[in-house]
């Protein structure tokens, strides 16, 4: 297949193209900068600018576009760039694809969205069906999956890719932690009761491409392992997989002080399930958290 991917320079967009390129797939990435390569493309989304002439003889769109939630304080600066970098991403790439003559249309954009769409659920397990929950990233992904709809009226099946946290030590959720784990000073956040949604890495990526060939897909889609744990789980495989304790807890208040409005996030409880998954069959390499951690860390 022939496809258009943006964010293709990000965490996971950089593992994606890898594994895509490796399996036979054309890549065209999209850039902000002048294009330099022969597989690059130049686009402003800030501004809607994309030439449609990108998106000739393209099957499918990936879109992993989007700053890093946990990057910054969340000041109201920060927020707008991390709404603008989604909306306005999702916004020029929907726009465009229905711009185009029926025939010239790609097949599938898969667009990414967050398990932030759910908000807090407490200890309530959720799958695709459940409402927005509340706050800030519950509403930017109500934003963000909305604006995928020009391309869905115009009949382009959209996979709306409600992504956990895909574990791998040089990235995400996992490498900000190993320090603390390694010199022993790591513990749970607050009460460690909250879930955590994980995914393995290699997951992911099957994921990604079990939903690229799967025609009969779309919607929201929970991009997430079959088992969630509790932050005190999860605090207690991590310590076991590298072989370090993990005794000092780290009190709401501290990460209140430490990341200010993005705290909410880091203590809220998502427990959710990849309903569509399970559904459609797809097998997971790695279902328990330990065997992921262990292949996180040996990547």
């Amino acid at each position: 297949m022939r496809i258009l991917t943006a964010g293709a320079s990000g965490f996971l967009g950089t593992r994606l193209v890898d594994r895509l390129r490796s399996d036979g797939h054309e890549i065209v990435r999209l850039v902000r900068r002048p294009a330099t390569r022969p597989d690059e493309v130049r686009w402003q989304p800030s501004t809607g600018q994309l030439d449609p002439a990108a998106l000739a003889g393209v099957d499918v769109v990936v879109n992993l576009a989007g700053a890093g939630v946990g990057d910054k304080r969340w000041t109201s600066h920060y927020k707008n760039v991390l709404r603008s970098s989604r909306v306005d991403t999702t916004t020029t790439l929907a726009r465009t694809i229905a711009g185009l003559a029926p025939a010239d249309r790609p097949r599938a954009l898969l667009n990414a969205s967050a398990v932030g769409w759910y908000g807090d659920t407490g200890d309530q397990p959720v799958e695709e069906d459940a409402p927005a929950g509340e706050g800030f990233l519950s509403d930017l992904c109500r934003v963000w999956e909305a604006a995928t709809g020009p391309a869905e009226d115009a009949g382009v099946r959209v996979v709306r890719l409600r992504t956990g946290l895909p574990l791998h030590r040089d990235g995400g959720l996992l490498k900000p932690q190993l320090l603390p784990y390694r010199l022993g000073i790591a513990g749970r956040f607050g009460s460690g009761r909250q879930w955590i949604p994980w995914m393995s890495m290699a997951d992911w990526l099957d994921a990604m491409l079990f939903l690229l060939d799967r025609e009969d897909i779309a919607g929201p889609v929970n991009v997430v392992g079959p088992a969630p744990v509790t932050n005190a789980e999860f605090t207690k495989e991590l310590a076991a997989a590298l072989h370090r304790p993990a005794i000092v807890p780290i009190p709401s208040i501290a990460l209140r002080i430490l990341l200010g409005e993005f705290s909410v996030e880091a203590l809220s409880s998502t427990r959710v399930l990849p309903g569509v998954l399970n559904r459609a069959g797809f097998t997971f390499q790695h279902p328990d958290l330990a065997g992921a951690l262990r292949a996180a860390l040996s990547d």
